[in-house]
């Protein structure tokens, strides 16, 4: 026999070792253990560990430590989201040839020979023009989505179509931007700079934001402060807001995401970022008369917009050719309308017509007055509008619209035609 193996005798003393420290164990975590010291009441004795209490000690320990490493993963993952879509958000800046003015001042009384040669002494100050110097009017976010430098942005950022745009990369180094297309029913813009292997963030989906997960926005915060980041949730979905600003047309946004992660003056057109590091939308406006109510509009769109843009050349859309109010149960019980969803045929707020000359509303048979209530069998309501249904079709596609009227729905055919600015 081999000398290093154990022998018999070592087996047995081995498995008796093991089986007195097991019931050692078994009597602490099942009976408690015995130990000097003082008792409940104060008076020397034997204090009682018993198992719920023991228990209840190690579960507390285990939970707390749990909490510490799940706050230190979050952190991690935030500045790691951070870290991975800095180097593709860059700061927009608008620049324009302004009118450089001067002032002087002249002598009313010059020449008058009641005061002579040397004038009044009075001077007036007047202004002229001196030429013209390229000046920063605006400046805004936006972030790089292609390898090759197409850029996401706010529409009302570049709105000005007589500046010269440039981006400021994450790295200090600038390029001239162009514009490619403004879009015409929301606040987007895609741009383009010249060259390749530029840093970019992946496009998630908004269609799988819930309320309460986390987010992180990215911005050039108040035109001073680039790539400023902040943290908080999605507060809100579905969202209609009536945007504008100094020298920007008001224009109603519909189905927002709310957060609560601080959106500032300068941050629009920066991405809203969940924390797998996926843009799921794209910053546009806070509310003014609140703190921390920031809006971002639904990546979905901007994806369109881009994907428009990079088979066409420009942001198209399928145009119906109607006005209309959203019909709500509220305003059906004020109006004794018919239906209380759909959406209502009516004239504009400037009397403009409700159905559009030759528009494929108007070939179709639809009149003011009507109350389309489905496209394709979808329900038009608050969550589901006219114009977010039409946006699922392209232009050419034929959809099967229903319609109320004189007290009946009847079902009208429309073929969609592309939308012009």
């Amino acid at each position: 026999m081999n000398e290093k193996e154990p022998s018999t005798k070592q087996l047995i003393a081995f498995t008796v070792l093991l089986s007195f420290i097991a019931s050692i164990l078994g009597t602490i975590l099942t009976v408690g253990v015995l130990l000097p010291g003082a008792d409940a009441g104060g008076t020397s004795g034997p204090l009682i560990f018993n198992k719920p209490r023991l228990l209840e000690k190690i579960t507390e320990k285990v939970l707390e430590k749990e909490t510490i490493e799940r706050v230190e993963r979050q952190d991690e993952l935030i500045v790691k989201v951070v870290e991975s879509a800095s180097p593709a958000v860059v700061s927009i800046v608008a620049t324009k040839d302004v009118p450089v003015i001067e002032r002087y001042f002249v002598d009313p009384f010059e020449g008058n020979p009641f005061f002579g040669e040397g004038g009044s002494g009075f001077q007036i100050p007047q202004f002229r023009q001196k030429g013209t110097e390229k000046r920063e009017i605006s400046s805004g976010t936006g972030f790089i989505v292609s390898k090759d430098g197409l850029i996401i942005t706010n529409r009302h950022v570049v709105s000005d179509t007589s500046a010269e745009f440039t981006a400021l990369l994450n790295d200090g180094s600038k390029r001239t931007a162009k514009v490619l297309a403004r879009d015409p029913l929301h606040d987007l813009a895609i741009m383009k700079i010249e060259g390749k292997d530029y840093p970019t963030i992946p496009l998630g989906s908004s269609q799988e934001v819930k309320i309460g997960q986390g987010v992180v926005a990215i911005g050039n915060a108040l035109g001073e402060f680039r790539n400023t980041v902040s943290v908080g949730v999605v507060s809100g979905l579905g969202r209609t807001v009536v945007a504008g600003g100094a020298g920007i047309e008001s224009e109603t946004l519909q189905e927002l995401i709310q957060t609560d992660a601080a959106i500032n003056p300068g941050n629009s057109g920066g991405p809203l970022i969940n924390i797998r590091g996926e843009v799921i939308g794209v910053n546009t406006a806070v509310a003014s008369d609140a703190e921390n109510i920031g809006f971002a509009i639904p990546i979905e769109k901007a994806k369109r917009a881009l994907a428009s843009v990079q088979k066409s050349g420009k942001i198209i859309y399928p145009f119906l050719g109607v006005r209309y109010t959203a019909i709500t149960r509220e305003r059906a019980e004020a109006e004794k309308l018919a239906k209380d969803y759909g959406a209502l045929v009516s004239k504009g707020p400037g009397g403009e017509a409700a159905v559009v000359l030759g528009s494929p509303a108007e070939k179709a048979g639809i009149k003011e007055g009507d109350i389309i209530l489905e496209i394709q069998g979808e329900r038009i309501d608050q969550l589901h509008t006219l114009a977010s249904i039409l946006q699922k079709y392209h232009v050419g596609d034929e959809v099967t619209l229903k319609v109320f009227r004189d007290g009946k729905e009847s079902e009208f055919k429309a073929t969609l035609t592309e939308r012009k600015e």
